[in-house]
This record gives structure tokens, C-alpha cells and sequence, in this order.
């Protein structure tokens, strides 16, 4: 048989089965035909094979070049998605169908080739579907009848260099009809890859058998395994992506409600009822046709983002990364509204679109389950439910409905269906889902006033099972929007910082789960306080509610915690809760950062900062409250957020206030009674010294000395400085690992100076350290004893302890006491742990000076953009204004540094003089004060017809 004949696709035949559009789409690119006679041109040139070779790759690159272009443009003037990815695909089946027929009729040509001969070139993958993004690969499979020849060979050899030397990514197979049956068997990602097989070029009876065989040979016998491979990769894939479609920094394509959930949902579908289209799954009974238009709209909506992504980048990201949110919203045609930015707008839409998805995941597995009659997902768990349960019925292991009038007739049901389904362990059925989504609007005043409605509510919140996913269940269903409209205000709202990794809805609910492990004791290793002060908590249930509520009122254009606990006073009383559940609702609502701002940035051993405290908690039940609180809050941040550092404050936060609330000596005379017995405990640790060896080392610390560490830390003090004097060493440095805090505890001491401080900080900041606390100690005898605690520099909580970095530590710590490096310049060069993308947030200079917060002390806190070097040039600058740091705190959240100093001035003193409390603002916002690089970049205007999109979104 010819391959040439019926071979090369004309722009009808290459788009057979397509919409109309593609038909439009190919004839305004190059066709293969007008690209196979302008080879043909070329061949006819007489041209000598390495110049011919040269021809057709010019021709061919100003073909691509040439096409991406106008694809491109028509993108960026308001097209939509859909279209693009047909027209690339369109494209790149004209370059490889012309140079397949050159390679086969020009190149290589034969007389009368043999059945060997024949083959087929398919496109599999994205590529076979045409789904095709601007940088996606081009998969190819050369398909022949049995083994290979030395011509076919030669052929593909011929096509795959053209197309790499044009800069393609090209992923290709050599396979036979038997081979693709049998590794299809064998290999799951290769069945799904040859699912969406295309015949483009070559012998289409070779294609019709292999598609023959392919269905009757793998995809008869083996769709059940085929569905549970591919649910389980999927959610092996969300788990790389934290299990969340609601991360700030989405992957359009493989992130959980991206497009490669679609692409598993039409291969689900596609192997279990050989359907080529999403609309055909209506005619199956699968989707409701407004679930067919949801799933179309999500996919074009995706497609549109990926396409432009890959212009935006140069390259084939997918990743929605913060440096092109901006861009993307203004292409998109999205606009600043009513106090909401256009980026958080799109994004806004962005995360409503991955529910969607997620919607559509869940309908469409559970049809699945129930037609081919096996029993959901982990239902071993689960012991056989009566046909009835509480006004709803059991249909195949799930709560379900009567009828569809069920919520139109029963409105309060539509929080029962999910207590009911919390209380007995039971999934919920399609059906009562799309009857729910159906009479949501039922969901109104008259429900949330209900007494029952909300009995339940507080009910989902206060029970033993998992409360976690049952909100999470009504959220996706838009239940608990509508319940709760203040937290409606907040679903898909993201947290426009560098700091928060997800929506402000999903951080409440990972919140809400995270307070259920510390309830069951499953966080005993992590968190063993809070899972210890928890089952002594009297006012469990006003817990919940105010963690629920704790970020309700984020995005109002003020203090979320004040604006959050006036919500609570109006919600609580509707919910059923008493004056006193009200009122310590709001009160944990108003105070929730509180714990996190004392023990992060104050001096615990302050006792002015523990008293201050106190005043604010006021009772042992709401320093538990505050506790449990503050502890969820913070893990339910993001991986990494928390740390052992962050927990050891807390815990020392929470004990020393409870300490001084159950009677702790406190006042001057306490005082006096703490450092006797502090100096007490160091003899007794001390037992091998001589009494005037004791005596003597006793006199070199002033009072406050002996209160600010432990007694095994003042021993550990003692040696080194004993030590120290022994040897006359001008500097000693010991390091060690404290586990506990995760932390790396540095200790130096050496002759003080002015400007000691500083350079301690740049050498550490060189070495790769990053400090988080430091103990400023000046003794007696005018030698300094510096206590810092490091953690590994770009990350939270990274390990600073293995042997090179506390010996480069020591190096570069010496190097700069001894005057041998120059500290700005080399940190200068220092490039940022944060990735470049992270420049686009803005993070204000701050400069906050207090003089009540400490009784001996001013403290100055310092807020701005994190960046290398930063301390140092902080604490060079306090130097310069004659300040003597005492402590310091430093904590960086995301790109964002909040340090703060305890300092008094040259002679000892608070700084109370107001000129020169400004001259330390302005100082320290001089070290702050840097280029806004969002202000560098001017908003481009969008585009004509680029509004349609965004209004299509919403």
C-alpha cells in the first residue's frame, strides 16, 4: 500500500472530529499541504544534502516563529484559551505531518515499499488531545506493524532531529501494535498516554487496529484498576502539592484543582464509557448539563491562565507564581473594586474555579462508584446503615434524599444532611449534593435565625469526629457561606504576603483540624502543652467558635481582630451561645496575635512584659484558651512555619505568666529572693570549683545577669569564662545544638567595645546564620558574654549545627573582630535566600519606639523587607546613636523582618528626649528605606476585549 495518497491532512482532514472552530482555527496557520509543496520546492533546488538540510529548518523555524506569533497576539487581544492550545496544536501537526511525508517521499524514498514499511505517526498525551500549550512537549509515537526497519529507522531518525534542532521538546516512542498492548498492560502512564492517541501521518488502517486492540485487548478488562491507578496518583500528586487547591502560589497544571484533575476525570470517564467529549458524559447520565458547562468553563478558564503563563515566563511554567499574579490579572482584564486589587480578584476567581473542580472530582467519583456497585472508598470502616437515618435515606453506603424538593421543603436540613453524615460516618450522595446546590438559595435569614440550624452548626464544631472535614464539606458545598456570610467573605480570599500559604478560608479550616489532633492527643510530641491544657479547659466550645471566626474579617480595610470580635458579639447570641461563651469569643477573636506578639518579640525574662500580659489575660482559662489558640493558628500557616524555637517561647510565655498568676514572688524583694537562689543552684553545680574561685566569678555579674538564664546555663558561663581567664584569650567562642529549641546556641566572650554587637551580627549573617535571639551581657570586669541562638539561613527553622558551618562561624566571626574583612561590602554581595519572584511585595519600613513596655529598657521595633545583612546595618546604626543593646529578638516572616531591640542610651537610661527618639526613626528608616520594585514597574493597560474574560470569571 501507498502512504502517500491519503496521508497528508488537509485543514479539514487533520482536525477530523473537531469543533468547527479548529476548522478556522488551521486555516489562518500554514497547512501541512502548503508546507509539504514549499519542501518540495526546496528538494527540487538541486541543493546539496547539508544546505537542503539548512533550508528546511529556516523555513520550518520562520513557520513556527511565525505562527506562535500570531497565535500569541490573538491571546493577548482577549482570546480565549481554548483556541490557543488548538492553534499551537494545529501548528505543530502541519511541521511534523511535512517533514514525516518529506523525510518518507524525498529523503528516503522507495519504489514499492513493503509491509514492514508501513507506520503511522500518532500524537499521544496533551499533544494527542490537542491540548497543546505554547511550551508543551510534543509527543510522538511511530507506530509499526510489527519490528523495525532500517528505512523506517532512518525516517524517524531523520523527523526527530529536525524537530529538536527547531527547539521543540519532543518525547517519542518506536513501538509496534503488540509492543504498545503489551507495555500499555504493564505500564499505567503509557495506557493513559495511548488513551488519547491521534492519528496524524502514515497508514490509517495500521492506527484503526491498534485502536482496536487497544480498547478490546486493555481498556475491556481493566477499568477498575485503571480508575483506582489513576485516584491514586492523583492523590499521590495533591500531597506534592500540600493537598490543597488553595495555595497561594497555585500549579495551574498539577496542583489540586488544576488541569490535570480535569484531564483524570475525562480519562476516568473516557475509559469507562468511550466517550471523546465532555458533553457526551450528560447523554451518559454522569454530569447534570450545568455540570458539563462548570467543567468547560474551569477547563477554558485554566487553559487561558496556563497559555499566558508560558508568554509571560518564556518557557513551559506552570506555576502561578506572585511575580505574574499582577500581570495575569491585568491581561485577564481584571480591575482594582471596592478595596479589592485586581490580583486578588483573579485569584479570588482562580480558587472558586479549583472548587469548581473539586466539585465535579467528587460528583464524578461517586457515580463511578455507584454504577459499577462497589463500595466507597474506606468503607471497611463502616458498618452497615438501615435504609432510613434521620429523615434522609441510605443509597449505596450514602446519605442521600427522597426526592429533589427535599431542601426546598426542609431548608434547616441542608446543615442537618451534614451532621447527620458527620455523626455516622457517612459520605454524601451526588445527588443530595446537586439537590443542595439546586435550593441553596433556600439557605436565608429565616435558616440562620433557626434555633435547630444552629444548634447543629455548634454541634459539627463541638463533636468528637473530625469537625475539620464536615466544614470542609459544607464549604465546598457553599453551605457555610451561606450560613455564616461573614465567613462567606472570606472563601478563596487570599493573604497577599509572603508569609501565609493559604486562602484565609483553608487556613481556618486546616486551623479547625489542627485544634481536633491537639483534642485527641495526636500533636503530644509536637505540641505536648497545648494537648496537656486543653482537657482542662472549661470553655471548649467557645474555643472552636472563636478559632472558626479568629481571621473572619480579614480584607475589611482594618484591624481584622477588633472588626473579627464585633462579629462574634452579633453571631455568637444567634448560634446559641451564652453571654459569657459571647464575650470570651470576642475576647479571643480581639487578642488572637497576642501570645505570638509577646513571645516573639519581647524579653520574657522582662518582668514588666509578663506583668503586662497578665493584665491583658487576666485568668488561668483564658492564658489555656489563648494557648490552644495560638498554637493552631500558627501551625495552620503553612509547612514550616512552625518550629521548635517558636514553641520553646510559647511554652515559656505560658509558664511564666501562669507562675506569676498563681502567686510567684514578684516585686524588688522577689527579685533579690530569685537571684539569691539563682546564685544558689550555680554553687551547687559548681562543687569542683574553690569557694573564692565562686566568689570571684559571682562578682562579675550584675543582677539582671543572674536572672536571664537557666543555672545549667550559668555553669555552662562559668566554665567558659573561668576557662577564658586561664588562657588569657582575648576571644572565646563556644557553639552548641539545642534539640529542644532547634536552635544553635553561640556564645562569645571577649573584651566589650562599641559596635561589638554589629559585627557579631555581619559575621554570623556571612557565615549563613540567621539569628533569632540574643543576650547582650556586659560583666564586671568590662568583658562582653554574648548569647545568640541561630537557625540556618533562607528557611524557617533550618538546622545551623553541622561542623563546617561552626567552623566557618568561628572564622568569620574572628575575621571581623580582628578587622580582617570588610563586613558591608561582603554582605553586599551576599545574594537574597529569597527567590526573586518575592520582590513584588511591598513590605512598608516601620519604626516603633516604647518606652512602657519594659520598666529599665526602651524597646524599638523594627519592621521592613528582609534582606542579607539586614542586622547589621540595624545594629550599626543604634551604634552610632550611642545605644547599648541589652537584647534583641528577631523573627522573619516570609520576606518580611520584625526585629526588636532592647536598648538604653550611653548612660545607662531609657530614651525619653523626643528629638532623640525622632533621630532614632529616622536612622533606622534610612537602613530600612529601599526601592519598591512593584513602583519601578508601571501597570500595563490591558488590552481591548480583555474585560470580557474577567466578567466571564465572575
Amino acid at each position: 500500500m501507498s502512504s502517500t495518497a491519503k496521508t497528508i491532512p488537509t485543514a479539514s482532514s487533520a482536525q477530523a472530529g473537531a469543533p468547527p472552530e479548529d476548522d478556522r482555527v488551521v486555516e489562518a496557520l500554514p497547512t501541512a499541504e502548503l508546507l509539504t509543496t514549499r519542501l518540495a520546492n526546496l528538494a527540487d533546488g538541486d541543493l546539496r544534502p547539508d544546505a537542503l538540510r539548512v533550508g528546511i529548518l529556516a523555513l520550518m523555524r520562520q513557520t513556527l516563529d511565525q505562527g506562535r506569533a500570531q497565535t500569541r497576539r490573538r491571546l493577548e487581544g482577549g482570546g480565549r484559551g481554548e483556541v490557543c492550545l488548538r492553534e499551537a496544536t494545529a501548528l505543530t501537526d502541519a511541521i511534523v505531518v511535512s517533514l514525516a511525508d518529506f523525510a518518507l517521499h524525498r529523503v528516503f524514498p522507495t519504489a514499492g515499499p513493503t509491509r514492514g514499511e508501513q507506520f503511522a505517526v500518532v500524537a499521544t498525551g496533551g499533544y494527542g488531545r490537542k491540548e497543546m500549550a505554547p511550551f508543551s512537549d510534543v509527543d510522538l509515537l511511530f507506530l509499526l506493524p510489527y519490528k523495525r526497519t532500517p528505512r523506517i529507522e532512518q525516517v524517524v531518525e531523520y523527523v526527530l532531529y529536525l524537530l529538536w534542532d527547531l527547539g521543540l521538546k519532543v518525547g517519542h516512542a518506536v513501538r509496534s501494535v503488540d509492543e504498545c498492548v503489551r507495555q500499555a498492560l504493564g505500564d499505567i502512564t503509557i495506557r493513559t498516554s495511548l488513551l488519547e492517541a491521534r492519528f496524524l501521518y502514515g497508514d490509517d488502517k495500521l492506527f484503526t487496529e491498534f485502536r482496536k486492540r487497544f480498547a478490546k485487548e486493555v481498556v475491556a478488562h481493566t477499568g477498575p484498576a485503571f480508575i483506582e491507578a489513576k485516584l491514586a496518583e492523583r492523590d499521590s500528586r495533591h500531597l506534592k502539592f500540600c493537598d490543597s487547591r488553595y495555595v497561594l502560589e497555585p500549579n495551574v497544571k498539577e496542583g489540586k484543582g488544576g488541569l490535570r484533575d480535569l484531564q483524570t476525570l475525562f480519562w476516568i470517564a473516557k475509559y469507562v464509557y468511550q466517550v471523546d467529549k465532555v458533553k457526551d458524559l450528560v447523554a451518559n447520565g454522569v454530569l447534570l448539563a450545568e455540570e458539563a458547562q462548570r467543567f468547560a468553563k474551569a477547563q477554558n478558564f485554566l487553559w487561558t491562565c496556563r497559555c499566558h503563563l508560558h508568554y509571560l515566563t518564556g518557557r513551559g511554567e506552570d506555576r502561578l507564581t506572585f511575580d505574574v499574579q499582577g500581570e495575569m490579572a491585568r491581561r485577564l482584564g481584571y480591575t482594582d473594586h471596592a478595596g479589592t486589587s485586581d490580583v486578588e480578584r483573579f485569584m479570588k476567581h482562580y480558587f472558586l474555579m479549583a472548587k469548581d473542580v473539586g466539585d465535579l472530582t467528587r460528583i464524578l467519583c461517586a457515580t463511578l462508584e455507584q454504577e459499577s456497585q462497589r463500595p466507597p472508598r474506606f468503607a471497611f470502616l463502616r458498618r452497615l446503615k438501615p435504609s432510613e437515618l434521620e429523615g434522609f435515606v441510605i443509597d449505596n453506603g450514602r446519605l442521600s434524599i427522597r426526592d429533589e424538593r427535599h431542601f426546598r421543603d426542609k431548608p434547616v436540613d441542608m446543615v442537618r444532611l451534614f451532621r447527620v453524615a458527620q455523626w455516622h460516618n457517612l459520605d454524601i450522595h451526588p445527588k443530595a449534593l446537586r439537590a443542595l446546590a439546586r435550593s441553596i438559595s433556600a439557605l436565608g435569614p429565616k435558616v440562620r435565625n433557626d434555633p435547630e440550624a444552629n444548634r447543629l452548626f455548634l454541634e459539627i464544631l463541638g463533636s468528637r469526629k473530625d469537625p475539620e472535614v464536615t466544614l470542609r464539606r459544607m464549604n465546598e458545598a457553599g453551605v457555610l457561606g451561606r450560613f455564616l456570610p461573614d465567613f462567606g467573605r472570606v472563601v478563596a480570599q487570599m493573604q497577599y504576603d509572603m508569609y501565609h500559604m493559604f486562602t484565609v478560608d483553608e487556613h481556618t479550616l486546616f486551623a479547625m483540624g489542627i485544634l481536633h489532633d491537639i483534642d485527641k492527643g495526636n500533636l503530644k510530641d509536637e505540641v505536648p502543652l497545648a494537648c496537656e491544657v486543653i482537657h482542662t479547659l472549661s470553655s471548649k466550645r467557645a474555643l472552636s467558635v472563636a478559632l472558626l471566626l479568629h481571621d473572619v474579617a480579614k480584607g475589611r480595610g482594618g484591624d481584622h481582630s477588633i472588626l473579627g470580635a464585633k462579629v462574634a458579639e452579633k453571631l455568637c447570641p444567634r448560634l446559641g451561645m451564652t453571654e459569657e461563651e459571647t464575650e470570651t469569643v470576642a475576647w479571643l477573636v480581639r487578642q488572637h496575635l497576642t501570645m505570638s506578639i509577646v513571645a516573639f518579640k519581647r524579653d520574657l525574662d522582662d518582668e514588666k512584659t509578663i506583668r503586662d500580659f497578665i493584665d491583658i489575660v487576666k485568668s488561668p482559662e483564658r492564658l489555656k484558651l489563648l494557648l490552644v489558640l495560638t498554637v493552631a493558628d500558627i501551625r495552620a500557616v503553612g509547612p514550616g512555619r512552625w518550629n521548635n524555637w517558636k514553641a520553646t517561647l510559647l511554652r515559656q510565655l505560658y509558664w511564666r505568666a501562669e507562675e506569676m498568676m498563681s502567686g510567684g514572688v514578684v516585686g524588688s524583694d522577689g527579685r533579690e529572693a530569685r537571684i539569691i537562689n539563682a546564685q544558689g543552684a550555680l554553687r551547687a553545680q559548681l562543687t569542683d570549683w574553690s569557694p573564692a574561685d565562686v566568689d570571684h566569678h559571682l562578682a562579675l555579674g550584675y543582677p539582671n545577669y543572674w536572672l536571664a538564664f537557666d543555672p545549667p546555663t550559668l555553669a555552662q558561663h562559668a566554665r567558659l569564662i573561668h576557662e577564658a581567664e586561664a588562657k588569657q584569650a582575648p576571644l572565646t567562642i563556644e557553639t552548641r545544638y539545642d534539640p529542644g529549641r532547634s536552635v544553635t546556641e553561640v556564645t562569645i566572650y571577649t573584651a566589650d567595645h562599641a559596635g561589638l554587637f554589629s559585627r557579631l551580627a555581619g559575621a554570623m549573617a556571612l557565615a549563613g546564620g540567621d539569628i533569632v535571639d540574643a543576650r547582650i551581657t556586659t560583666m564586671t570586669n568590662g568583658m562582653a558574654l554574648d548569647v545568640f541562638s541561630l537557625q540556618g539561613a533562607g528557611t524557617s527553622g533550618a538546622r545551623f549545627d553541622s561542623g563546617d558551618k561552626r567552623a566557618r562561624l568561628k572564622s568569620s566571626v574572628e575575621k571581623a573582630l580582628a578587622g580582617d574583612i570588610k563586613l558591608a561590602p561582603e554582605l553586599a554581595k551576599r545574594a537574597s535566600p529569597l527567590p526573586s519572584r518575592t520582590r513584588v511585595f511591598r513590605v512598608p519600613p516601620r519604626v516603633l519606639v516604647d518606652n512602657k513596655a519594659s520598666a529599665g529598657y526602651t524597646v524599638i521595633e523594627v519592621n521592613g523587607r528582609d534582606r542579607p545583612g539586614l542586622l547589621y546595618d540595624l545594629t550599626r546604626a543604634l551604634t552610632a546613636l550611642n545605644l547599648q543593646i541589652a537584647s534583641a529578638k528577631i523573627s522573619t516572616y516570609g520576606n518580611a523582618a520584625v526585629d526588636v531591640f532592647y536598648v538604653k542610651d550611653i548612660f545607662g537610661l531609657k530614651v525619653a528626649h523626643e528629638a532623640k527618639l525622632a533621630q532614632i526613626r529616622k536612622e533606622l528608616l534610612a537602613v530600612l528605606d529601599e526601592p519598591d520594585p512593584a513602583a519601578e514597574q508601571p501597570k500595563a493597560k490591558p488590552p481591548a476585549r480583555r474585560r470580557s474574560t474577567a466578567a466571564a470569571a465572575e
